[in-house]
C-alpha cells in the first residue's frame, strides 16, 4: 500500500459524523469494560459490544475483514500475552489476574471509528499494573504530538521514548494508521521512530493511534488461528487506541463517551 495515496482530508461535517461513530464505539467499549469479570468468556465481551452496535443499527468493520480467512467477530479480544487480533471464543474464560485488550470498530454513515482498551480482571500484579498505566499514558503522550506541522516521526518517537524509559517495549510489526471511510488509510504511524521524520501532519487528517506495549521483549509471533498475535516469549502485553483528528485547535479525540471521558480510563497520569 502507498500510504501517501491513501490519505483523506476530512471536512468539519465529516469530522462530526466521525465523532458520532466514535461515541458509539466508546459506548461499546464501556459495555465491554462493565462486562469484564472472572468467569466471563471472550465471546461474552464481544457480545456486549455487539449489543451496543445493534442498538444504534451500525456494524463493525472488523466483521468479515479480509485476511487468511474473513475475521469472524465485531471485536478483537486478546488476553495476557495476546497482543492484538485475538478471536473471541465462548470457551475462553477470564480468570482473576488476567488482563484483556479489546479493540472495537464502528461504521456510521460510511465513516469508521476505531479504539481499544486494556482491562485488568480483578487484582493484577504490580508489574502488570505498570504495563497498563504506561500503555494508557503513552497513548495521550502520542496524541499530544498530533499537531499540524509536526511529522509522523514526532508521534512515533514520543511513544517509543516514553515506553522504553519505563523498561518496556513497543511492537515493531504493528502500527497505528489513518482512518476514515476505510478502516486502514494513510498515514501509517509506527510505535517507534525519529523526531522530524516521516509524513507531514495536516489539518483534517484522522489517525487511529494505538500503542501496543510488551513486557520482556518486543518479539511477536502469530498463532495457528492465523489472526492472533502473541508475545513470542509469552510476556504480558497491553494495547490502547483512540481515533484522533488533527484540527486547527490541536488534536481532537473522536472516540470518547458523551460526557467526554474515555471508557475504563484509570491511569496514573504521567503526561
Amino acid at each position: 500500500m502507498s500510504w501517501e495515496r491513501q490519505i483523506t482530508i476530512k471536512s468539519n461535517q465529516e469530522l462530526e459524523t466521525m465523532t458520532i461513530a466514535g461515541r458509539i464505539n466508546a459506548e461499546a467499549l464501556a459495555a465491554v469494560h462493565n462486562a469484564t469479570h472472572p468467569g466471563v468468556s471472550t465471546e461474552d465481551l464481544n457480545a456486549a459490544a455487539e449489543e451496543v452496535l445493534k442498538k444504534y443499527n451500525v456494524f463493525s468493520p472488523f466483521k468479515n475483514y479480509p485476511g487468511p480467512y474473513p475475521y469472524p467477530a465485531s471485536t478483537t479480544v486478546s488476553v495476557n500475552e495476546e497482543l492484538v487480533h485475538g478471536i473471541p471464543n465462548p470457551k475462553r474464560k477470564l480468570r482473576r489476574g488476567d488482563i484483556v485488550s479489546v479493540d472495537c470498530g464502528t461504521i456510521y454513515e460510511g465513516f469508521v471509528a476505531d479504539s481499544a482498551i486494556t482491562i485488568p480482571v480483578g487484582e493484577v500484579s504490580e508489574e502488570v499494573k505498570h504495563l497498563i498505566e504506561v500503555t494508557e499514558n503513552v497513548l495521550y503522550i502520542g496524541i499530544s504530538k498530533m499537531v499540524a506541522g509536526n511529522r509522523v516521526g514526532d508521534i512515533s518517537a514520543a511513544v517509543q521514548d516514553f515506553v522504553e524509559s519505563r523498561g518496556l517495549h513497543v511492537t515493531r510489526e504493528y502500527t497505528g494508521h489513518g482512518v476514515g471511510r476505510q478502516m486502514h488509510e494513510g498515514p501509517q504511524v509506527p510505535n517507534y521512530g525519529t523526531p522530524g521524520r516521516g509524513m507531514l501532519l495536516r489539518k483534517g487528517m484522522t489517525i487511529a493511534l494505538e500503542p501496543m506495549v510488551l513486557m520482556g521483549s518486543p518479539a511477536t509471533r502469530v498463532l495457528a488461528d492465523q489472526w492472533t498475535v502473541v508475545s513470542y516469549h509469552g510476556f504480558p502485553t497491553a494495547h490502547f487506541e483512540h481515533t484522533v483528528a488533527i484540527t486547527e485547535n490541536g488534536p481532537r479525540i473522536l472516540t470518547l463517551l458523551a460526557d467526554g471521558s474515555s471508557p475504563g480510563r484509570s491511569m496514573k497520569n504521567e503526561v
